[in-house]
C-alpha cells in the first residue's frame, strides 16, 4: 500500500500534503507545532485533522507490517498464489488481513487438524467436490486404518466432514459477507439476572433487545459492564436461514450421494466454528465503536472544560465543604499564590455557624475576596445556604460560584499536591485547588488526572492507553492553543507544552528560579538539555508578559521575527505602534498591496502571515477571554422550589449520549434529554451543547427521592 496516496485520499488532502505531514511527524515534530507553525505545508489543517491523520498513519504503517508478517508466513509454507497476493494487497483492514491469513496460520489442535493427521484431507477434496457417482462409503473404505485411529467408513466421513468444516470457516471472502449480513441484520439481545442484581442496576435492561446496526454506543458499554458483574446474559442473535443460504451458495452443488453430507456440514461449521467467531467479533467491534464514542464524547467534554474563561484579577476564596473535620478555606491571590488560611465548623455535628460566618467574614475584609469558590461535593448544600446569607450582611461586596470539585481529593493527596504544599493538610490542598479552579481552569486541572474531573462516561471500562492518550492530546491542544506564561508556569503546564518533557519542564523552573525572571525568549537555550529541536517545538507556546521583545508576548515564533521586521519596515511602521495598538490599519495596508504580493515579500506563506497579523493586532491575548464567564451568584435555589414549566438559567456541565447534564444552582443537575434539546432533528446533544455554556432550561418534571430532574429546552420564549 502507498500510505502517502491512501492518507490523501481519505483526508482529501493534496498528496504533497499527506507527504509533508508524515515527514513532519517522523521528524519528530508535535501536532500543536505542525498545527500551528506548518501551516503552508499542509493546507492549514486543524489539530484535530492531523491527530487523526496521525492514528492513521499509525495504522495504516501496522497493516502493512501485518501483511508483510502473513505474506512471509505463507511463502514459507509454499502456498503463495497471485489470488493471495492480490487479496492481501487489496486489504484496508486488519481484520480482512487476519482472514487471509487464517487458512495458513499454525493452528492449536482442533478436529479438522485430528483429521487432517489421520490422512482423511483427499477425502474431504472428494466430498467437497460434490461430483461423485457412487455413494461416498465407497471412497470412504480406502482410508479405514486402525494404525491412524480410522476404524471403520463412518468414521472417516466425520472426519472429513470436521476438515470441510474447518475449510469453510476459514474462507476470507465468505466471512466477509456473513460479517457484513450479522451487522446490518442481527439483534443484540440480554436477559436480565434478578438474583445477582440485588440493587436491580440493570432492571432496565431485562429482556432486552436491539438491532446491532442502530444500538447506540452508551447501551452498548451499559450492556457490557452489565455482564462483566454477571447481572445480564447478552448475545447475538440472527435467523439463520439468512447466513445458511449465503454459505450454501458458495458451498453447496446438487449431487445426490453428497447432499445430506454437505449441507450437515454446513451447519457444523456455522454453529461450531463461524458463528461463535462472528458474534465476538461483532461484540468487539460494536465494543469498539462504543468506546471511541466515549472517548470522543470524554475529549469533546473536556475541551471546553479547560478552556473556561479564567476569573482574572480576582483574590478567591476556595470553600471546602465538609461535615466532622469542617469546612476548609484557602484564600488565593491574583496570581494564586495563597494567602490565608482557615478550618470553619458550621455544618453538623458542630453547628457553629455564627462563629464560622464572623471568621470568614474577617478573612474577606480582611484580604479583599472577591469571589467565593465552594466546592460542590459532601456539605455543599449547608455551605452554599451559609455564604449565602453571610453575603447579605457582609461589608464588602462579594458573589459566589459553585465548583465542580471532582478530582480535587485525588490532586489533594497527590505527590504533586504535597510537593507544592507540603505543610498543608489534604483538605487545605483541596481548598486551594477549588479556588485556582475558578481563577484559571487549565492552569489547575491540567494538575489532575482528567479521568476524574467529571466528564464522560463509564472512564473506568475504557481501554486506558487510548483514552489517556486521546485526553493527553486534547490537554496539550488546550495548553498550546492558549500558550504558557513563562515566569510563572508550574511544572505540570509546562510538560504539556509542544517539546517539553517532564525533566525538561523541571530544568525550566529551576532555571528560572537562578535568574528570578525570564526576559527572552532565547535565553531558553541556556537551560540544561534544551537542544535546538526543543526550543523549535516550544518556543512559540511560551510567553513573556514583559520582556525585552514584544513578540515575545504573543504567539509569533521567533523564526518569524525577521519577517514582522519586514512587515513594520514595508509599512513604516515599528515595535511602539505594537505596543500603543496603533496597528489597527495594518489589515487594509495589506489589503492593498496584496497579500501574496505582501507574504512573498516578507518571505512567509499567507496562512503565516495572517496569523502573524492577528497576533500583533492583539498581543498578550488570551483565547479564553471569548468564553463564557463562570455564573456568579449572591443567593440560593433548592430542588423544593423547582416547579414545573419554571424557566431558569444553567450551565451546561456534562454532553452524553442521550443528553446534556445542566447545572440549575440546585445541587443536583438536571437531565435535557436529546428529544427535549431542539425542535428540529440533532444526531447528538453535542452537535448544539458543550460544557460550560450558559443556556435556558424549563422544568419538566423534580422528583425529590429520587433527586432527579428533567428539563426541556423547547418552548422557551
Amino acid at each position: 500500500m502507498e500510505i502517502e496516496k491512501q492518507l490523501a485520499y481519505e483526508f482529501n488532502l493534496k498528496e504533497q500534503y499527506a507527504i509533508n505531514i508524515i515527514n513532519l511527524i517522523d521528524e519528530g515534530d508535535t501536532i500543536p507545532f505542525i498545527a500551528r507553525y506548518r501551516k503552508e505545508m499542509h493546507g492549514a489543517c486543524d489539530d484535530q485533522v492531523l491527530r487523526d491523520f496521525a492514528d492513521r498513519l499509525n495504522y495504516l504503517r501496522n497493516l502493512n507490517k501485518e501483511k508483510e508478517k502473513v505474506e512471509k508466513v505463507i511463502k514459507e509454507q509454499d502456498k503463495w498464489t497471485e489470488e493471495i497476493e492480490k487479496a492481501l494487497a487489496e486489504a484496508l483492514t486488519l481484520t480482512e488481513v487476519e482472514d487471509i491469513y487464517r487458512p495458513y496460520k499454525p493452528k492449536r489442535k482442533t478436529r479438522a487438524t485430528m483429521a487432517q493427521a489421520k490422512g482423511l484431507q483427499p477425502l474431504a477434496d472428494i466430498i467437497l467436490a460434490q461430483d461423485l457417482t457412487e455413494p461416498v462409503e465407497n471412497f470412504a473404505k480406502e482410508y479405514i486404518s486402525e494404525e491412524k485411529g480410522v476404524k471403520d467408513e463412518a468414521e472417516a466421513i466425520a472426519g472429513a466432514k470436521d476438515i470441510i468444516a474447518e475449510m469453510i470457516s476459514d474462507d476470507a471472502n465468505l466471512r466477509k459477507v456473513l460479517r457484513d449480513i450479522i451487522a446490518k441484520k442481527s439483534q443484540i439481545k440480554a436477559v436480565w439476572d434478578e438474583e445477582t442484581d440485588k440493587e436491580k442496576t440493570y432492571e432496565n435492561y431485562k429482556d432486552f433487545s436491539g438491532d446491532v446496526a442502530k444500538i447506540p454506543s452508551h447501551r452498548i458499554l451499559a450492556l457490557n459492564r452489565g455482564e462483566k458483574e454477571d447481572c445480564l446474559k447478552v448475545s447475538i442473535e440472527i435467523n439463520p436461514k439468512l447466513t445458511l443460504t449465503e454459505i450454501e451458495k458458495v458451498y453447496k452443488k446438487d449431487n445426490e450421494f453428497t447432499n445430506e453430507i454437505i449441507i450437515d456440514t454446513i451447519a457444523d461449521s456455522y454453529d461450531r466454528l463461524l458463528f461463535p467467531s462472528l458474534e465476538r467479533e461483532c461484540r468487539t467491534t460494536l465494543t469498539d465503536r462504543a468506546n471511541e464514542q466515549a472517548i470522543k464524547m470524554f475529549e469533546v467534554n473536556l475541551k471546553p472544560l479547560l478552556l473556561q474563561a479564567p476569573l482574572k484579577n480576582n483574590v478567591i476564596m476556595g470553600y471546602d465543604p465538609g461535615y466532622y473535620n469542617g469546612c476548609k478555606i484557602a484564600v488565593i491571590d491574583i496570581k494564586g499564590d495563597v494567602l490565608d488560611t482557615a478550618v470553619v465548623y458550621p455544618t453538623p455535628p458542630q453547628n457553629k455557624v455564627e462563629e464560622a460566618k464572623k471568621k470568614l467574614t474577617d478573612m474577606i475584609v480582611k484580604n479583599n475576596v472577591d469571589i467565593i469558590a465552594i466546592g460542590n461535593g459532601t456539605a455543599s448544600k449547608e455551605s452554599e445556604i451559609l455564604v449565602a446569607e453571610l453575603i447579605k450582611t457582609c461589608p464588602r461586596k462579594v458573589s459566589y460560584a459553585m465548583v465542580n470539585e471532582a478530582g480535587a481529593s485525588v490532586y489533594s493527596a497527590s505527590k504533586l499536591a504535597a510537593k507544592e504544599f507540603p505543610d498543608y493538610d489534604v483538605n487545605l490542598r483541596s481548598a486551594v485547588s477549588i479556588a485556582r479552579r475558578l481563577q484559571d481552569p487549565l492552569a489547575e486541572l491540567i494538575k489532575i488526572d482528567v479521568k476524574s474531573i467529571g466528564v464522560g462516561q463509564y472512564q473506568h471500562d475504557m481501554p486506558q492507553n487510548r483514552l489517556n492518550e486521546v485526553l493527553g492530546n486534547t490537554v496539550e491542544d488546550c495548553v498550546n492553543s492558549v500558550g504558557v506564561d513563562l515566569n510563572t508556569a508550574s511544572v505540570s503546564l509546562l510538560s504539556y507544552v509542544s517539546g517539553i518533557s517532564g525533566s525538561l519542564a523541571e530544568n525550566i523552573v529551576d532555571y528560572r528560579s537562578q535568574v528570578k525572571h525570564i526576559s527572552d525568549r532565547s535565553e531558553l537555550m541556556n537551560v540544561k538539555k534544551m537542544g535546538p529541536k526543543a526550543y523549535e517545538q516550544c518556543a512559540g507556546f511560551l510567553r513573556i508578559t514583559d520582556g525585552k521583545n514584544i513578540l515575545d508576548n504573543t504567539a509569533v515564533h521567533p523564526e518569524s521575527y525577521p519577517a514582522v521586521k519586514k512587515l513594520l519596515e514595508l509599512f513604516n511602521l515599528t515595535d511602539e505602534h505594537i505596543a500603543n495598538g496603533e496597528l489597527k490599519m495594518l489589515p487594509s495596508l495589506i489589503e492593498n498591496k496584496g497579500e501574496c504580493k505582501v507574504a512573498e515579500e516578507i518571505g512567509v506563506g499567507v496562512p503565516t502571515l495572517n496569523d502573524i497579523v492577528a497576533e500583533l493586532l492583539k498581543p498578550g491575548r488570551d483565547i479564553r477571554e471569548n468564553m463564557p464567564l463562570p455564573e456568579l451568584r449572591s443567593d440560593i435555589l433548592s430542588m423544593e422550589d423547582l416547579q414545573p414549566d419554571m424557566v431558569l438559567d444553567g450551565v451546561v456541565r456534562n454532553v452524553i449520549d442521550f443528553g446534556a447534564f445542566v447545572d440549575i444552582g440546585v445541587h443536583q443537575d438536571g437531565l435535557v434529554h436529546i428529544s427535549q434539546i431542539s425542535d428540529s432533528f440533532i444526531s447528538h446533544p453535542s452537535d448544539v451543547l458543550k460544557v460550560g455554556e450558559k443556556v435556558k432550561v424549563k422544568i419538566l418534571s423534580v422528583d425529590l427521592n429520587k433527586k432527579r430532574i428533567s428539563l426541556t429546552m423547547k418552548g422557551i420564549e
